[in-house]
């Protein structure tokens, strides 16, 4: 429904924050203030609660902006399967619900190093990797933000392409890093402007706060385009260049590595570094299998993997021994391969949908002057499709667009979530993430039509 007519409901985000306002709220004396961490008063709220808050008090609203994953085709039938297989025999049965070691049941993590050899396409032994170098993690994003402790402190330099992944920059901020963007297009990080700014803080003096470089090197979030195949060695090669007083890092996060649905097959940046000094690759289960087995794992240097060991002592003594068995049989038994094929399709079958809904509604046919400068990427992978809007054109949460398109029932990111302010202190405004992941096939044509009515709308009023 749209605005202004009878029973219409009001999917605005203010509406939903009335609802809470309008409790009662219960009848408490003032605190005093808690002596907060600085790190945690540098740690930013993540700008997605607010959207995920406004999509459960409102679920007619079609949701193009959590990156959840495909909730109808989760492996339910395969883990119950393995869960009755686990459990069937006691003593296996008390092995699952134990503790394990902090770096990881070591079959999974011969299971895993077997399967990142498949895919690279190399023979067993050929990366130059261990089960010893591997650690099997809570998510991927543990991997990160431990990796990421482990190596900053405040005020030390991470690289990484403008945009980039805005849950990972917030946890960046929260210990301190001064993060520097460089620019990216159609072939991913600028590699070459990542050797000009390491030359610009070798000549003032900065080049030993430098830490790593972050790269989301497939199918990447926001914007759902690769790192191109010439630029991966050169990115290790730059890396060397520069690490002179001590190692620079290359933090690979392949999340959706396993999400191809066309497209070229490129190697690793990690294959490019057969002494295992100057490269981190972290994966995960959580997009090609299910994120409800929350497991991550990464492969890095020796001398870096004692320490996140000592950390991830710290926080969990180990992720759950369980959702390893059940990870490890699903390898073993071709669940996890089988529900990937899957997985593969049904995002096929969304992206195509969504693309073409797009052209539907912006086609070159239709378009006039001010809609132009409006095109948008054609993902080979991944869950997502980056929208550039004209420059004229206010993305923002705070914008009129984003409240028109919550008031027709249709949410996206706004891009500027995902952007690094430029020496200026400016931020791009006209930008939007849309993720097909969780949004039901039969939802994407009407909900890419209520998004085209409002930013169509917006743009007439601007021009």
């Amino acid at each position: 429904m749209r605005p202004g007519g009878a029973g219409v409901i009001d999917y605005s985000i203010e509406a939903f924050k009335m609802t809470r306002m309008n409790a009662a709220p219960p009848a408490v004396s003032m605190p005093l203030p808690l002596p907060l961490s600085a790190k945690a008063r540098r740690s930013p709220e993540s700008p997605i609660n607010e959207l995920i808050a406004a999509k459960l008090a409102n679920p007619d609203l079609i949701n193009f902006a959590a990156g959840l994953v495909d909730e109808a085709s989760l492996p339910v039938d395969e883990c119950r399967t393995i869960a009755a297989r686990i459990f069937a025999d006691d003593a296996q049965g008390r092995k699952a619900l134990q503790y394990g070691t902090t770096i990881g049941l070591r079959p999974l993590r011969e299971e895993l190093l077997a399967h990142l050899e498949r895919l690279e396409g190399r023979k067993v032994g050929e990366l130059n990797l261990s089960p010893d170098d591997l650690i099997v993690t809570s998510g991927s994003q543990q991997s990160l933000y431990l990796i990421a402790d482990v190596l900053l402190d405040p005020g030390d330099i991470v690289i990484t392409a403008n945009p980039s992944y805005f849950v990972f920059t917030g946890a960046l901020k929260s210990l301190g890093a001064d993060v520097r963007a460089v620019p990216m297009d159609e072939d991913g990080m600028d590699v070459e402007a990542v050797e000009a700014l390491l030359a610009q803080l070798k000549a003032s003096g900065k080049l030993s706060r430098v830490k790593f470089i972050y790269c989301t090197s497939y199918f990447d979030n926001p914007t759902g385009l690769s790192l191109s195949g010439p630029r991966r060695p050169r990115l290790v090669e730059i890396v060397k260049k520069y690490s002179t007083s001590h190692r620079i890092l290359i933090l690979e996060d392949a999340a959706y590595r396993e999400l191809r649905l066309d497209g070229p097959v490129h190697p690793s940046i990690k294959s490019f570094d057969p002494e295992n000094l100057y490269t981190i690759i972290a994966q995960t289960f959580s997009k090609p299998f299910a994120p409800g087995i929350k497991l991550g794992y990464a492969a890095m240097p020796r001398d870096l993997l004692e320490q996140v060991l000592r950390q991830k002592g710290s926080h969990d003594f180990g992720s759950s021994n369980l959702c390893q068995e059940i990870a490890l049989q699903a390898m073993h038994d071709g669940s996890y391969a089988r529900h990937l094929e899957v997985l593969r399709q049904q995002y096929r079958a969304k992206r195509d949908a969504t693309l073409a809904a797009l052209d539907q509604q912006f086609s070159n046919s239709a378009r006039n002057a001010q809609h132009s400068a409006l095109f948008w990427t054609h993902p080979a992978g991944g869950l997502y499709v980056w929208l550039t809007l004209p420059k004229h054109a206010d993305t923002s949460r705070e914008g009129r667009l984003f409240e028109t398109c919550v008031k027709y029932g249709v949410l996206y990111v706004p891009g500027a979530y995902s952007f690094h302010a430029d020496s200026a202190g400016r931020i791009p405004n006209h930008h939007m993430r849309l993720c097909y992941g969780q949004v039901p096939p039969a939802d994407i044509v009407p909900g890419i039509e209520r998004l085209a009515e409002a930013i169509k709308a917006e743009l007439s009023e601007r021009s």
